[in-house]
């Protein structure tokens, strides 16, 4: 399913990678932080909303990023160029991510900064929405947010515009040691 989701994502214009374990995550993550030219200052900023990705990760070494923030707050997260949270599933057939967002500093993250980094459990790929709603309860959850492909609008005369209402790269990083959430 991962090729299926994969090729669907690509097509909408996200930009997908897999690796292996939560050290390979990281070292992707903070290599593009480096390349993008974080820093501490307004535009140049990135924050990563917390979730059981960072459990278990040394916050030190995040502590030494500059620009870089675990606290993520309505103004830090509009002023910063990348945002970074987690997603809970990915479906195959549309390409897209969800999340029950219910957090707000996982909704700053992945809609008010330029690039969103959305790390999401390989294991947690389903082929389509039905499979996706026997796994979760659209009842009990307070704010489901699908995420397909960055931010996109023809609202203003018919031209299709990116990064209007969210973010303009959508960057989607599947770990296989991550494990399935349970939900």
């Amino acid at each position: 399913m991962y090729e299926q989701f994969r090729t669907k994502a690509v097509g909408v214009g996200a930009e997908v990678h897999r690796v292996a374990s939560k050290k390979d995550a990281l070292d992707f993550i903070l290599t593009f932080l480096e390349e993008e030219g974080v820093a501490d200052a307004p535009g140049r900023y990135a924050v990563w909303a917390d979730g059981p990705f960072l459990g278990g990760v040394d916050r030190g070494v995040l502590a030494g990023v500059s620009g870089l923030s675990l606290e993520v707050t309505r103004e830090r997260a509009a002023r910063a160029k990348v945002g970074i949270s987690e997603m809970s599933w990915a479906v195959a057939d549309t390409g897209s991510l969800v999340q029950d967002q219910s957090a707000s500093d996982q909704r700053l993250a992945s809609s008010l900064t330029e690039i969103h980094i959305a790390l999401v459990p390989a294991a947690n790929i389903v082929a389509d929405k039905p499979s996706l709603f026997a796994r979760i309860n659209p009842k009990t959850s307070r704010y489901i947010a699908f995420i397909t492909g960055p931010s996109r609008t023809a609202d203003i005369e018919r031209v299709l515009t990116i990064g209007v209402h969210g973010p303009e790269r959508l960057i989607i990083v599947f770990v296989d040691e991550q494990g399935g959430a349970k939900q």
